[in-house]
């Protein structure tokens, strides 16, 4: 009980923001899980970051002498990691929707593209290079009450919107063929769930990274898509999946003096390979639909 105390009087706001990120994340992934998206999980968060990179290094195209600090960089760092996931994936979306290219292709190409554009600013921004290279990593011990704001604000926010809209989201993401035939404006449910994802990612990606943002969108509910017998107990069970080891991983990682969003991502991905190598040897019936 002595450790618990501790961690959350020392280490509160870190346990709060992975608890925030490990059961909510994973409610967005589970439609990416859905809509056979997997590699948009992996693209997102790092447009999102190079949107990061681009505000960071803005005060070299002003003239200033250093990147600044506080709020104001703070305020940039949300803006242009949160206009960099809306355009990438309104831009997706609209593609997918002219039918035109192979989706994987378009995908593919912006992670590539968003990596190369993320380096050449930082090459040229020494001290923006180290704040970009600190969220890379995942380090996440020191976070701020307006962090934890924010990214409570923006989930509940998220989570609010995926819950009143459940089902019109669940039918355009698992059965487009009858959304159409329902007559449902499919465009529109698929723009407003991209915005929601957009959104998820863009607070994600400046709380805890790319790494970790992209590993609780996705390994959570690939874990549970192998165990889960309908949709409800598929967004149940990777929600549990990812609030549990954010709290498994940053015991984990204080105990032993380890990074908090590398341990949870290590962590999460034995009990994926736990979960996957259960189900080679002993099957058991599993609903196609989860």
């Amino acid at each position: 009980m002595e450790f618990f105390k501790d961690l959350f009087s020392l280490y509160g706001n870190t346990v709060y923001i992975s608890l925030m990120i490990g059961f909510g994340c994973p409610l967005v992934g589970t439609f990416l899980v859905l809509r056979r998206m997997i590699f948009l999980g992996v693209a997102l968060p790092q447009i999102s970051s190079t949107g990061v990179a681009v505000a960071l290094s803005m005060h070299i195209w002003f003239g200033h002498a250093d990147a600044g600090h506080g709020m104001n960089q703070r305020g940039l760092t949300f803006i242009g990691s949160t206009v960099f996931s809306l355009l990438a994936i309104l831009w997706l979306a609209v593609m997918e929707r002219r039918g035109r290219g192979i989706t994987e292709g378009r995908i593919g190409t912006a992670y590539v593209v968003a990596t190369a554009v993320s380096l050449l600013l930082l090459s040229k921004c020494p001290t923006a290079e180290q704040g970009w290279l600190h969220l890379l990593k995942g380090e996440i011990i020191a976070v701020s009450a307006v962090d934890l704001q924010i990214t409570g604000g923006a989930f509940a926010a998220v989570l609010l919107a995926l819950g009143w809209f459940r089902k019109e989201f669940i039918l355009v993401s698992f059965d487009r063929e009858m959304a159409l035939t329902l007559k449902k404006n499919v465009l529109l449910w698929d723009v407003l769930l991209y915005l929601l994802i957009g959104m998820t990612i863009s607070v994600a990606v400046l709380s805890v990274g790319p790494l970790i943002s992209f590993g609780f969108l996705l390994i959570p509910a690939l874990t549970a898509h192998l165990l889960a017998a309908n949709l409800r107990q598929f967004a149940v069970l990777a929600s549990m999946i990812g609030g549990v080891a954010a709290f498994a991983g940053c015991c984990i990682a204080v105990k032993w003096d380890l990074p908090v969003g590398p341990t949870d991502i290590a962590l999460l991905g034995v009990l994926y390979f736990l979960v996957l190598l259960g189900r080679k040897l002993f099957p058991a019936r599993h609903v196609a639909g989860a």
